[in-house]
């Protein structure tokens, strides 16, 4: 995983996210379709820049966000606005998907 994808935990979440636009991914380690879905965020990383932050939270390790999120079934993405759920899906999500997601939200 490249420096372009941010990964968050309990202790840098809040400072990260404040104010900004974010793509969040719930993964783990153990599955496989968040496997698939790790060179789709790196690329819509790439393709948004700085107008946005993609970020990844391991479920196994920051359970506390997963719960506060209601984070059934992963992969599992959110995009926040001003601390807000802006857009959210379940499943690997195409990068057009990703990025015409971002984009609305940046509106």
């Amino acid at each position: 995983m490249s420096e372009a994808v941010k990964h968050l935990d309990n202790s840098n979440f809040e400072e990260e996210t404040k104010g900004k636009v974010v793509l969040i991914d719930f993964w783990a380690e153990w599955c496989g379709p968040c496997k698939m879905l790790g060179p789709v965020l790196e690329q819509v990383a790439a393709e948004i820049g700085d107008k946005a932050l993609v970020a990844k939270i391991n479920v196994d390790e920051a359970q506390e966000l997963a719960v506060k999120f209601s984070v059934r079934s992963i992969p599992a993405l959110f995009i926040l606005k001003d601390g807000q759920v802006a857009w959210q899906a379940v499943g690997v999500q195409s990068r057009q998907t990703l990025v015409d997601a971002l984009n609305n939200a940046l509106k």
